[in-house]
């Protein structure tokens, strides 16, 4: 009996002790939250109790709709801008994250446009904007600005939660994202009033969740496969105790459950005007409601062999029915579904391991749900089951919020040895003589990164360089994606040859790239330049490249390429017996 007493007696402390340590640690420690920014959907966590939840929003459901709205006057972002997608299309935005940080000459958006009641129009700087109908008047937005108000629907629904206001936030985005994406989601979320304190992959957001349940002694090679609404991203990672090691990567930058609708709604388009004459097309309200119920049948398909498409009036007093099968719909998107295995292949030949090495595939993201996708991938791997325990649409806002609450200060028992060792998703680089990429980050390098090299002019005192940044694997910058140029002037007026052009790239913890030129002449003198390449670069350069663009500014390279090294191992260029025959830079 005594025992018992002193058993319950030591529980009572312990109890009391956990619930001190959580004041003590609430007192010191800022509230965070994960935001898992969908396509479709987002979801919101945070760290409270010393635990993470998934926040629901005032409908009670835990992931809210990536939509914009406006209807009579107001703004409706979520569940009711979602509703009015049918009755008030032209006022409507969704999809705002297939069009964010992306050029307006982007192949996808024609074939997109069709689909969208919105228009997709060209900026000034040649960037995607969005036209829409607000109040009678046609308006633009720009992504980033339908971005924010999304963002700021997370925020005020973690704020209604807890009770208190909200700043500090970590937020998710696909691994194949560039520096100018990633720059514009974090632009976005700071206009909303949070404090970014990383933009962290998808993948890694779901592999940390993946981890709080699953501890390893030995290393497990684990894939992570993110069908999304959107992009299909695929990670594989080494896990070993808290350590997560990205070892390969690839993705479908243009392939989630979005396009299996749009499958859907282009045969029943089809059929509609050769037996009934009638052409949906040019309707964007018709279009709308059949988009919608293609997305409902799509679901049902999910988890029944036979869905019905019924809409009422669906243009001129016209009544729409048609039964869509399982096996129907498999056939229409096969050409969708032989495309979700590509990335898997790819990203096990970027980890250089044979698909029998695989000890997990964990599926994460809403379209995983489909039967076919998880037949597909189940026969790839040889029968092998496929672990469904994360929740598709919450694991990576639970992962981003586990990231928050490190960051935070907070003492997290589950994930006390969680260690993520990233890895850059594209090459980097600037183009030298017949538009040669010479590049200083290569793909797969871990990150934070650093790398430099040093130039020298081919002109007889050249006082200027243009750097021109890219953004790719290819051997030529034209394969490649131009991210960011700036000038370096004022360089020390000497013979070709023997000037000293120092460049830099550096990328963060943010996947985010800063370029640094300096003009290390030998009088002592240094003149430099950096410059985060992002949305804003070319802008702000744009007047001073242009009066450059009157003289031919060349650069040689005088030193081999070294190889990637981490933050914390800056490379030396100038070492001896380095070779001094020149690349050109043109």
């Amino acid at each position: 009996m005594l025992k018992k007493l002193h058993s319950s007696l030591l529980l009572i402390f312990l109890q009391f002790f956990d619930y001190l340590f959580l004041l003590v640690e609430k007192e010191n420690q800022e509230l965070c939250i994960g935001i898992d920014l969908g396509t479709s959907f987002s979801c919101v966590g945070v760290y409270h109790n010393g635990k993470v939840e998934i926040v629901a929003n005032e409908h009670n459901n835990r992931i809210t709709p990536s939509c914009l709205s406006f209807n009579n006057g107001a703004k409706f972002v979520g569940e009711v801008a979602k509703n009015l997608m049918d009755t008030n299309p032209l006022s409507t935005i969704f999809d705002a994250k297939r069009l964010i940080g992306r050029r307006f000459s982007d192949s996808t958006f024609p074939n997109d446009q069709k689909y969208w009641p919105f228009k997709v129009v060209q900026s000034a700087e040649g960037q995607a904007n969005v036209q829409f109908d607000l109040n009678g008047t046609c308006t633009t937005y720009t992504p980033g600005t339908v971005t924010t108000m999304i963002l700021e629907k997370m925020k005020e629904t973690a704020e209604g939660y807890l009770g208190e206001k909200v700043t500090n936030a970590v937020i998710a985005v696909p691994a194949h994202f560039t520096d100018f994406q990633r720059q514009a989601i974090k632009n976005a979320a700071i206009s909303a009033g949070l404090n970014v304190l990383r933009v962290m992959n998808e993948r890694s957001a779901a592999a940390m969740a993946y981890g709080l349940e699953n501890k390893f002694a030995e290393v497990k090679n684990v894939l992570i496969y993110d069908l999304g609404g959107g992009f299909l991203d695929v990670s594989v990672f080494s896990i070993k105790g808290g350590i997560f090691q990205v070892e390969g990567t690839a993705n479908d930058s243009h392939l989630g459950g979005e396009d299996f609708d749009i499958q859907l709604v282009d045969d029943l388009v089809k059929k509609l005007k050769k037996e009934q004459g009638k052409d949906l097309s040019s309707n964007p309200h018709a279009m709308r409601r059949l988009r919608t119920a293609c997305e409902g049948a799509k679901r049902t398909l999910s988890h029944l062999t036979e869905a019905t498409i019924e809409i009422l009036s669906l243009c001129e007093g016209f009544d729409f029915y048609a039964p869509v099968t399982r096996s129907y719909f498999e056939k229409l998107c096969v050409d969708l579904f032989h495309r979700t295995l590509e990335p898997v292949k790819k990203a096990l030949i970027d980890a250089k391991m044979d698909k029998k090495e695989i000890n997990e595939i964990v599926l994460v993201g809403g379209s995983t749900r489909i039967p076919k996708i998880q037949e597909l991938l189940q026969q790839f791997f040889d029968g092998k089951e496929l672990n469904k325990s994360l929740h598709h649409g919450e694991a990576v806002a639970c992962g981003a919020t586990v990231q928050a609450a490190l960051l935070s200060g907070y003492s997290l028992e589950a994930a006390k040895d969680f260690l993520l060792l990233e890895a850059s998703s594209h090459s980097f680089g600037i183009e030298i003589v017949e538009g040669v990429m010479s590049t200083f980050i290569e793909r797969n390098s871990r990150i934070p990164a650093m790398q430099t090299k040093i130039f020298t002019t081919k002109i007889q005192n050249q006082s200027s360089v243009l750097i021109q940044v890219y953004e790719g694997e290819g051997a030529m910058t034209r394969e490649n994606s131009l991210v960011g140029k700036f000038i370096l002037s004022g360089i020390y007026p000497a013979k070709r040859g023997l000037p000293r052009i120092e460049i830099t790239f550096e990328i963060d913890a943010n996947g985010m790239l800063t370029v640094t030129a300096a003009d290390k002449s030998t009088e002592g003198r240094e003149n430099k330049i950096s410059q985060s390449i992002n949305g804003g670069v070319n802008r702000v350069m744009e007047g001073k490249i242009s009066d450059a663009g009157k003289m031919k500014l060349v650069l040689c390279e005088n030193h081999p390429p070294l190889p990637t090294q981490t933050l914390s191992q800056k490379s030396s260029s100038s070492s001896t017996g380095a070779r001094t025959d020149p690349i050109l830079i043109d």
